[in-house]
């Protein structure tokens, strides 16, 4: 059996070191060059674990690119594993695949097709996910489910935690799906996409702050899109970017002022007014290194 390995991400290297764990035959990886990395969350060079590992290996900047597509023929593999990749596989990759095409999705298919599925079902106030293997086809994230495999999100979990939690439900999805392939047991299973919903493409200039949101969803806001995201920021006196990571929801009984306005400034935080509460941002980016003054406001 031969097979390939695409991605750009750590769920990529952390299901191609299941591959290696379980030796399972992994003939090629091609790996998102780093030089094209700026936009990719969570970025990670697998092509690093692929050479430590002895296996043939290929950085792209587009997959689609004629030359992968060569490539990825002339080995004629049964399986094409595309794990953590945000560009869109061509056809002409999808039906090199002699038995199949595999995709991941952190989300319980058909259900949160799309994109941003980990930020979006945090910010839906999701508690309960799966993280899905499934056949990549020419529709979005609709074909037949291979593995799925539940995590939680925790009411006080920032995004990493969401990542962390999904990425550990992969791995064990993709065991039992690698198991079953080896053991010719495999049974795809369709998708009931009476049942679908989609997720659309979030960009880093959503991660703009409402000041007038009643604080528990401000807060959500701030940890559903922290690092590995870029993070929700705010202009400080309007013009000057500060970026948002870890804070903490207060009660305020001491303070009267305007949403978004400095009540607070200590070494170790920022006590910022909110609608309901006080917001205690303890990590944050202030991107000018502007000084931040009591009583200037975010805007």
């Amino acid at each position: 059996m031969k097979t390939v390995l695409i991605g750009s991400v750590t769920t990529s290297k952390l299901l191609l070191e299941t591959m290696i764990e379980m030796k399972f035959p992994i003939s090629y990886v091609f790996s998102l060059d780093e030089q094209y990395s700026e936009n990719v969350s969570d970025y990670c060079p697998i092509h690093l674990t692929a050479k430590d590992n002895n296996i043939p290996y290929k950085t792209f900047k587009k997959i689609n690119d004629q030359e992968n597509i060569e490539i990825i023929k002339e080995l004629n593999p049964d399986y094409i594993f595309v794990i953590g990749l945000s560009q869109l596989i061509g056809s002409e990759i999808i039906k090199s695949a002699k038995v199949g095409c595999v995709g991941f999705h952190p989300a319980p298919l058909p259900k949160f097709r799309g994109r941003a599925a980990n930020v979006w079902q945090q910010l839906l106030g999701m508690k309960e996910s799966k993280s899905t293997l499934f056949f990549i086809d020419d529709g979005i994230d609709s074909g037949d489910i291979l593995g799925q495999e539940t995590y939680y999100i925790g009411d006080n979990d920032y995004a990493q935690d969401v990542c962390d939690n999904s990425d550990i439900a992969a791995v064990k999805a993709a065991k039992k799906v690698f198991r079953e392939i080896m053991d010719g047991t495999l049974k795809p299973i369709k998708q009931d996409h009476s049942k679908a919903t989609y997720t659309l493409k979030r960009t880093p200039e959503d991660g703009v702050i409402d000041w007038n949101l009643p604080i528990d969803e401000l807060h959500l806001f701030v940890r559903a899109i922290s690092k590995p995201y870029p993070g929700a920021f705010s202009m400080y006196d309007g013009k000057h970017k500060v970026i948002i990571y870890r804070a903490d929801k207060l009660d305020n009984n001491l303070y009267y002022g305007f949403n978004g306005q400095i009540a607070n400034i200590d070494n170790n935080y920022i006590d910022i007014v909110c609608n309901g509460g006080l917001l205690r941002v303890t990590e944050f980016d202030n991107v000018d290194n502007v000084k931040l003054i009591v009583g200037h406001r975010f805007k």
